[in-house]
């Protein structure tokens, strides 16, 4: 039986299959699980009021932004995310503060022999402890992360005050669709009757979609970019990197800013602030003070880390978890708007992605260091390098994430740039 908190997380490593670890194997196609946890827990998923996320990209951004406003509007906010990049008690936080050790430790002997029957997976125990903590704890709202999907996602036990879907694209194919709309389909098992639901991205190929579950469930829906507008201000008048938004065509906000620095951040914002907006009609207290400090000081008040994340000022070094085909068009993106010389990559990637798709978007100028995280998911950096090598892309193996960004760093001169990234697990070893 473990008794300190290493033990504690390395049994649950062990025991429970982990789907950031172990891939589809960890998958499992319905909630029952989840029921049987949530009913051995007393139904804690019924005594919080929540707001449920899910999407392809942005939902963790989208989460944390989320709970720095409510958390700003004097709310005990409740945050449930994944994965983790060094610590998993970052799954699980409120108003910012990873759960405790004791309790992991404390919940994890209290339930062992009961969910050993259960033979839950690692996300399934891992939701039993959020949803038992925030229930315990009496937080005012939780901002829950969906894992994978939507429908089957153990997440997908609770009846939120709003559901947010941020966008669609290719990604977990071999479990949610070979196609978008079979995609859409599958995120779209959060929306629940009459509950409100906000689309992030107005996407011709799965609008159809998303109208025909709400409509079904009679669920008000908004797409969030058919009334607000994110654009960048002009420079010429303040430094930094300020954003002016707009609601129905007219000023709203001006000189708004947001700690998440990524270009790509603007989608994620006006979905927040439609989600906002919602709360507000539910009764919700926010102010525009609440919203601007929770916006700029996002990373400060929640702990989000990697997205876009500057890791050193010389050579200027970037990480993003950016890991699928459009996470990583964002990435390039990004990448185009920052001045430099030479561009270096340290890329470690994971064996169920639509490797060549990513890889056909990389830069054929930058010189590549492949490694691979310290998960089994992992491709092997040879691997990688000679798939990479079919897309013009050319550079050395190395051993370990930390060995390719140290001697990626070696090389860079003050005025090239150093990228880390690929997955999540990557920028994970990075930091």
């Amino acid at each position: 039986m473990p008794t300190g908190y290493q033990e504690t997380i390395d049994y649950l490593f062990e025991r429970l299959p982990m789907f950031q670890r172990i891939g589809a194997a960890a998958y499992k196609a319905n909630l029952d699980n989840t029921l049987a946890i949530c009913k051995l827990l007393h139904n804690p998923e019924n005594k919080f009021r929540s707001v449920h996320i899910a999407g392809t990209n942005g939902k963790g951004s989208t989460s944390h932004m989320l709970a720095a406003i409510l958390q700003n509007s004097g709310l005990k906010v409740g945050l449930y995310t994944s994965p983790h990049l060094q610590d998993f008690r970052e799954r699980v936080r409120i108003n910012g503060k990873p759960i405790s050790r004791k309790y992991v430790i404390d919940f994890v002997e209290k339930y062992r022999k009961e969910f050993e029957v259960i033979q839950p997976s690692f996300f399934e125990w891992t939701v039993g402890l959020a949803f038992d903590y925030f229930a315990n704890e009496k937080v005012d709202v939780v901002i829950l992360e969906t894992g994978l999907g939507g429908r089957l996602d153990s997440t997908n036990v609770v009846t939120p005050l709003l559901s947010v879907i941020t966008n669609i694209s290719p990604d977990h194919m071999n479990l949610l669709g070979d196609t978008l709309p079979k995609i859409a389909f599958e995120k779209a098992g959060i929306i629940k009757p009459g509950v409100p639901v906000i689309v992030g991205e107005t996407q011709p190929e799965v609008e159809a979609v998303f109208r025909s579950v709400a409509a079904e469930k009679k669920a008000p829906l908004l797409f969030a970019d058919c009334t607000l507008r994110a654009s960048t201000e002009s420079r010429m008048i303040r430094p930094g990197n300020f954003l002016a938004i707009k609601k129905d065509g007219q000023d709203w906000l001006r000189n708004v800013e947001c700690g998440l620095k990524g270009q790509y951040q603007k989608k994620n914002i006006i979905t927040v602030l439609a989600a906002i907006e919602e709360l507000i009609t539910q009764g919700f207290k926010i102010s525009e003070q609440d919203i601007r400090k929770g916006l700029l000081y996002v990373t400060v008040t929640t702990g989000l880390r990697g997205r876009w994340e500057q890791l050193s000022a010389s050579p200027p070094t970037f990480a993003d978890t950016g890991h699928n085909v459009a996470g990583m068009q964002e990435v390039i993106k990004q990448i185009g708007e920052v001045q430099h010389h030479r561009l270096y990559f340290v890329l470690g990637m994971v064996n169920d992605k639509d490797l060549d798709g990513i890889l056909s978007l990389l830069p054929s100028r930058a010189e590549y260091f492949f490694c691979a995280a310290s998960v089994p998911r992992a491709l092997e950096a040879e691997k990688l390098q000679q798939l990479a090598s079919k897309h013009g892309l050319k550079g050395i193996v190395s051993p370990s994430v930390k060995e390719a960004l140290s001697a990626a760093q070696s090389k860079a001169g003050p005025n090239d740039l150093v990228f880390v990234g690929g997955s999540t697990f990557t920028v994970a070893d990075a930091l």
